[in-house]
């Protein structure tokens, strides 16, 4: 048996390496066009910013080392021009001799991966993309007599880039065409991400087009020019599926090839995998692109598995995800609320600000976590994490309860490791699990911060029961205030009709509705309170209506995610 895998890294080397421990016999061959058949991609930032010292640590095999440990035919260099099905072979241009040649083979995988998209303004050319480790060598050879440095997209790969250039020390603006930066979270998400950046001196310029790229600027819509002798297109990518088409096989909606649960492409000779291959979202049940490290290498594997004739089935994607922003953390998997509310499904929210650990430790940092629950079923449809620590982690438990098939109430009962210094014992994914619960039997109603002025335009008043210190130092505008522990005494002196409770981050906003139900009244929780109104509020309101693109983050999943290293 021969299997030809054009495209190494993530999915083409671990579809490579697990059919070599599969079947010692089988003649196999990768063909990579570049001069990296293996790198990490997702360390390119670091090492531009000089976090990663060695350009060596990215290289983790050579073609030599995988002949010599795994028996594989490497070719680097080796770009496949055609596919003929029919004849089961490809055409392959060497581009160290300039040669065509033509490799028969019995298999072919296909694992191109993606292509960063570049938008025709003029002076594009000057922008440098970061794919692999040639686009990262540009990129430090530029830094080095840069002082000031334009990053254009703010999803994943663009945030990491403007901190590594912040860090190299360089003078960084980020500009987004979108009103938030991260687009996969929401709004009121997103907002404490660009603070911290502006905090730190790097520039947000938000809902901002590009209009040229001069010499040493980039002139934005509004005839702004931000000052930029180094420039980093960040705009997303997008599946590098032209060789696929010319075949014939068959595309979806998004661009990627159509696989089937084993990977398998409209022939069945061939398999797709990683970020050239469409995956199948957790949530909608329909094709997404999701162009993450994980998946890729997943995918490589099951690939393998087909082929050699072992029933596999490549599981759903919720996209989960995660990006260190100088010093600061955002997660998030699954679906946002916008993508929700654009799909037009029933939902329910839940905020919590809890902290990262147990209060009375020393260090404890506030983390902001986010629910979004399918209204019907209780199912836990997302989540978003924002924090300084225990983000990643918090995230990761709840992309475990979504794929364990979880209900949010269930989050209650998860048995989560505790020690005051890495958590509470009600963990802040328990605390979740206890809000939802409260939702799904009806103990507690909420709203939106966005939802807070239509709720006041039809009458309700709103009561803020914080104590006077914490009113008088910033507070919804309007709200009256009566604090929680003077609530009972001073009911009967309440506004008539429905009110709209709130305090700092949630809890006691929920024990004075219940105090407030018990006396009869038509009473409603601030989900999240005033910390999460003021962060939404400080967002861009027109993002909780954005249309999503079903084919979902910077990447062309219409998320900017991009993590294949």
């Amino acid at each position: 048996m021969k299997v030809v895998i054009v495209g190494g890294v993530a999915g083409g080397m671990s579809a490579a390496t697990r059919l070599r421990r599969l079947d010692e016999n089988a003649e196999i061959v990768v063909m990579e066009k570049g001069e990296h058949v293996s790198f990490a991609n997702c360390g390119l930032p670091y090492y531009i910013g000089g976090v990663i010292g060695e350009r060596s640590a990215l290289l983790p095999r050579s073609p030599e080392g995988f002949k010599e440990r795994f028996a594989l035919d490497v070719r680097v260099r080796q770009e496949v021009l055609a596919i003929d099905r029919t004849a089961r072979t490809v055409t392959v241009r060497n581009h160290r001799s300039g040669v065509d040649y033509v490799e028969q083979w019995d298999h072919l995988v296909l694992s191109m991966g993606a292509e960063a998209v570049v938008p025709s303004v003029p002076g594009v050319e000057r922008a440098h993309v970061l794919r692999d480790v040639a686009d990262a060598d540009a990129v430090v050879r530029a830094a080095e007599y840069a002082r000031t440095a334009v990053v254009i997209g703010a999803g994943f790969i663009g945030l990491e880039m403007a901190e590594n250039l912040h860090t190299k020390g360089l003078s960084v603006a980020l500009v987004e065409q979108a009103g938030q930066v991260l687009p996969p979270l929401d709004p009121e998400m997103a907002q404490p991400v660009a603070a911290h950046l502006r905090a730190h001196g790097v520039a947000v310029r938000l809902g901002a087009r590009v209009g040229r790229i001069g010499p040493d600027t980039v002139v934005l819509g509004d005839g702004s020019a931000v000052p930029a002798d180094l420039v980093v297109m960040a705009a997303g990518v997008r599946p590098r599926s032209d060789l696929a088409r010319a075949a014939g096989l068959a595309l979806g909606p998004g661009g990627g090839i159509v696989v089937d649960a084993s990977l398998r492409t409209s022939d069945p000779r061939i398999h797709a995998v990683g970020d050239v291959a469409e995956k199948v979202d957790a949530v909608s049940g329909n094709p997404v692109l999701i162009p993450l490290a994980g998946p890729a290498n997943r995918q490589g594997r099951l690939a393998a598995d087909s082929i050699m004739g072992s029933p596999v089935r490549d599981t759903a994607g919720h996209g989960t995800a995660v990006v260190g922003v100088l010093g600061l953390t955002a997660a998030v998997t699954g679906w946002s609320e916008k993508r929700l509310r654009t799909a037009g499904r029933a939902y329910r929210v839940v905020h919590i600000h809890p902290p990262a650990h147990a209060s009375y430790y020393p260090g404890a940092a506030p983390l902001s976590l986010k629910l979004l629950i399918d209204a019907g079923t209780d199912r836990v449809l997302g989540a978003q994490a924002v924090g300084t620590e225990g983000a990643a982690r918090r995230i990761d438990v709840l992309a475990t309860a979504m794929a364990g098939e979880l209900s949010a109430s269930d989050l209650l009962g998860l048995d989560l490791a505790y020690a005051p210094q890495y958590g509470s014992a009600k963990d802040p994914v328990n605390m979740l699990g206890y809000v939802a619960d409260n939702l799904a039997s009806a103990t507690t109603a909420t709203v939106q911060w966005h939802e807070l002025d239509a709720v006041r335009a039809a009458g309700a008043a709103i009561l803020d029961v914080r104590t006077p210190d914490e009113f008088a130092a910033g507070a919804i505008p309007g709200a009256i205030n009566v604090p929680l522990d003077q609530l009972r005494q001073s009911m009967t002196g309440l506004p008539p009709g429905r009110l709209i409770v709130y305090c700092h981050a949630g809890q006691r906003g929920h024990t004075a509705t219940r105090l407030l139900s018990a006396g009869g009244r038509d009473v409603a929780n601030l989900d999240g309170g005033f910390l999460t109104w003021q962060a939404g509020v400080g967002s861009a309101p027109e993002a909780m209506s954005q249309p999503i693109s079903g084919a979902a983050p910077g990447c062309a999943h219409a998320r900017p995610v991009c993590r294949t290293g």
